[in-house]
């Protein structure tokens, strides 16, 4: 791993209290690993791909994080085989895959043998292109 880099995977209990658990492991990770962009996005983005698997996904999760000065990646994994889908924005639906799409670089979906990662990328820069978003299944 490259200087000032820092990893940490944690599995997470199915209730609520598991997006406090999330919050404050990717802040300590995000600490160590010196990132350099803006914490509370990365923060954000852990919040809402922990409550989308806890409302929408199945089984245990297991969390993910592989942070860099110049970059994050976030990776929630749940047993559920359903993969998700960007809903209308709003009280109703939430707006949290949308959130995802805006502040990282990337994301998408890759299905695993026994359930699905929903992962994403952000860098201090904001994001130049779109991310995958629905479809983008790697």
């Amino acid at each position: 791993m490259q200087a000032g880099g820092c990893e940490d995977e944690r599995a997470l209990a199915e209730e609520l209290g598991s997006i406090t658990v999330a919050r404050d492991a990717a802040r300590r990770t995000l600490t160590e690993g010196a990132y350099l962009g803006n914490q509370e996005d990365v923060l954000l983005v852990v919040t809402e791909l922990v409550t989308n698997a806890l409302l929408h996904g199945g089984g245990p999760l297991t969390l993910r994080l592989s942070v860099h000065p110049s970059r994050v990646r976030v990776e929630v994994g749940d047993a559920g085989e359903e993969l998700p889908e960007p809903r209308e924005p709003g009280p109703a639906d939430g707006w949290g895959l949308h959130v995802v799409g805006r502040l990282c670089t990337d994301w998408g979906v890759s299905p695993q043998p026994g359930g699905k990662v929903v992962w994403c990328e952000l860098s201090p820069q904001p994001a130049t292109v779109p991310a995958a978003g629905p479809g983008a299944v790697t």
